[in-house]
């Protein structure tokens, strides 16, 4: 398998991938180590857990290094992107014991009833190349905390990053028969689905999880699925700061090149800021530097994928085909790597792909409503269900409008953004069952009632 720079097109280097015989065998290391791990205790695991953690924190050059030139990711933004895993990883540590230790529902009478936390066992993690810190250590930190062993695929475009990740937890003390990671593509993915896994946790499209669900389904297995998104946003009339408000909203949109589930997509506008906003929001995307992402400065790298390229630019044209208005960008960027230019539309409509299905680049289309019944209908009109925005100076008014919207996150004057402290989940095709929070440490669980009669 080769790893290419998407900056470039070079093949940064070769990798050989796992065959069945392989994956079967890792398997097998890892249904025997299991026991043993959930042996050493919950407060050891946390311990080593910590050391990962600090482990990130010292070599963060070289990780976000390897990250940037795998993914394409600006320099700076892997940085971030590591320095919230280790974020995350805190509060799970910091919460691990609460959440997973035996808990004591009642007692009285010569009776207690508690709940135990126990492993699911050996959970098979397939996860996602845009943010490999972060959506990996939504699945495979919490698993590890709660005893299980996991099979861990990364995307074949960060297997680099897969790889480091691997090497770090083992040198942090967990045994490299408790973490093992999967090498490949597609074909890999299908055969970990044969194998008899005691759960499955996938970040990705709509499609494939959707094939992936069906196709456990037998197993009679815990499988969670965390898809894509076409999150909308509103700008309600009454913002005050508009110049803030489209800056930090633009952010939104195009943070690592749009290439988030969580990115805003489709931005609705109050008909009394619309030009005054439209205005403000243009000129911030004009300022955006795109560039080589090791260059200082740069917001705009190239796409991970060579492909999505082409779904950009047949969303754009389709869009203008139908009427909508170019403001900026909308075109491929010659030469090599996979550039193509941040891209804002207006007179788009729900009949144009690049309102209704997931864009997952640097692309947003920008409306025109005359009220909140209106946005909340533009809003509500979709297959996905993973966040929704507002933006206004009352709280009360974003929440009721929330609250109309079938989302699984809600914002209001903020967007883009995952806290571990709560849950992350979807609803209609971004997908079903939470990781972070408590309900992520426990997702990693089998919960056992015991009845305990003095």
């Amino acid at each position: 398998m080769n790893i290419i720079n998407p900056a470039t097109e070079e093949i940064i280097k070769e990798i050989e991938e796992d065959t069945q015989e392989s994956l079967r065998e890792k398997l097998d290391k890892l249904r025997w180590a299991q026991p043993s791990w959930n042996r050493l205790g919950l407060e050891k695991r946390i311990t080593i857990i910590q050391r990962f953690e600090k482990l990130l924190e010292d070599d963060i050059e070289r990780l976000a290094g390897t990250l940037t030139a795998e993914v394409g990711k600006p320099l700076q933004q892997a940085r971030n992107e590591v320095k919230g895993a280790r974020s995350r990883i805190q509060w799970l540590t910091d919460h691990a014991e609460e959440y997973l230790s035996d808990e004591i529902m009642t007692s009285s009478h010569g009776l207690t009833e508690k709940i135990s936390y126990e492993p699911l066992g050996v959970v098979g993690n397939i996860s996602a190349w845009n943010y490999p810190y972060l959506v990996g250590t939504n699945v495979f930190i919490p698993a590890l905390l709660a005893g299980n062993a996991v099979l861990y695929k990364p995307s074949e475009y960060s297997t680099l990053t897969g790889q480091e990740i691997e090497r770090l937890l083992i040198k942090a003390g967990v045994p490299a028969d408790i973490f093992s990671i999967a090498i490949g593509a597609k074909s890999v993915g299908e055969w970990m689905l044969d194998l008899p896994l005691d759960g499955y946790f996938f970040t990705g499209s709509y499609k494939t999880g959707k094939y992936i669900y069906e196709k456990v389904a037998s197993k009679m297995v815990p499988c969670q699925c965390e898809l894509g998104g076409k999150d909308p946003l509103y700008v309600a009339d009454d913002v005050v700061d508009i110049k803030a408000v489209a800056a930090g909203t633009a952010d939104g949109a195009f943070y690592n090149n749009g290439q988030s589930c969580c990115s805003v997509e489709r931005i609705y506008v109050h008909e009394k800021v619309y030009d005054s906003y439209l205005e403000e929001f243009v000129k911030e995307v004009k300022s955006y530097k795109m560039g080589a992402p090791t260059e200082a400065g740069v917001y705009i790298g190239p796409l991970t994928r060579k492909e999505q390229v082409d779904i950009i630019e047949e969303q754009v044209n389709e869009a203008i085909k139908y009427g909508a208005t170019l403001h900026t960008g909308g075109k491929r960027v010659d030469g090599k790597g996979f550039y193509f230019e941040p891209t804002v539309l207006t007179e788009v409509t729900h009949e144009m792909g690049v309102m209704m299905d997931e864009s997952f680049g640097p692309v947003i289309g920008i409306m025109k409503v005359k009220d909140d019944a209106e946005a909340i209908e533009k809003m509500a009109d979709t297959e996905y269900g993973l966040t929704a925005a507002v933006y206004t100076k009352d709280e009360s008014r974003a929440e009721s409008i929330l609250r109309k919207v079938n989302s699984g996150t809600g914002y209001w004057n903020c967007c883009d953004r995952v806290s571990a402290a709560l849950p992350w989940s979807g609803r209609k095709h971004s997908g079903f069952g939470a990781t972070l929070s408590h309900a992520g440490l426990r997702a990693f669980t089998k919960p056992k009632a015991f009845h305990l009669r003095s």
